[in-house]
């Protein structure tokens, strides 16, 4: 494993990056996104430290966030009730499909903003917007600005990780220790924004 996160260290940027969207549309997938690393791959890709791979991370999980949430949107518009009753509701849970829907009527657009820090909700909130005819300007506008923070949220504990990890003596491969390290910081710093957004918005994130 470690060998493997190395020599994604040493994949050109725009393959890296590329990657990274791709990964990032995985975990905006029902079902699929709890299998897929999506906060590992941002702390990944951020310890290449190559000087414009902050702004290149961001990019690239905003655009792969945006596209997985759309296509669930969408096909929350098109088939929603029908999914809601087939193998994949099943699997996913009437309760947490009922509690998405009740999340988004009681906070709207607000809720698909906060969604990148909800886990679970992250992914089916954009499948109930679609179900509820939310207006899908509305939704991507929400969704880009709640990506676009989560995405920079990991790119500075990346960054943090990676200058913590630069102080070690004889410290092995920077991209394994950046994403141990980052998610080691990640714990705290996302139990704290989760217990505000519960504040604010009610949800329940747990």
């Amino acid at each position: 494993m470690t060998d493997l996160l190395a020599q994604v260290g040493e994949l050109p940027t725009t393959l890296l990056m590329g990657m990274l969207g791709m990964v990032m549309l995985a975990d905006a997938v029902p079902l699929l996104g709890v299998l897929v690393p999506g906060d590992a791959a941002v702390l990944a890709a951020v310890g290449a430290g190559r000087p414009a791979t902050g702004l290149a991370t961001v990019v690239a999980v905003v655009a792969g966030c945006l596209a997985g949430w759309s296509l669930s949107f969408l096909a929350g518009r098109r088939w929603g009730e029908r999914l809601r009753r087939s193998r994949l509701g099943d699997w996913i849970g009437e309760p947490r499909w009922a509690a998405a829907e009740a999340l988004l009527r009681r906070g709207g657009g607000r809720m698909v903003l906060v969604a990148p820090f909800l886990p679970v909700f992250n992914a089916l909130l954009p499948l109930a917007a679609g179900g509820l005819r939310m207006s899908y300007r509305r939704f991507v506008a929400c969704a880009a600005l709640g990506a676009t923070l989560w995405a920079g949220l990991y790119v500075a504990l990346g960054i943090t990780a990676r200058a913590l990890t630069g102080l070690l003596p004889g410290a092995p491969n920077p991209t394994v220790l950046t994403m141990a390290v980052g998610l080691l910081l990640a714990g705290p710093v996302l139990l704290g924004t989760r217990h505000r957004l519960r504040a604010v918005t009610g949800a329940n994130a747990g």
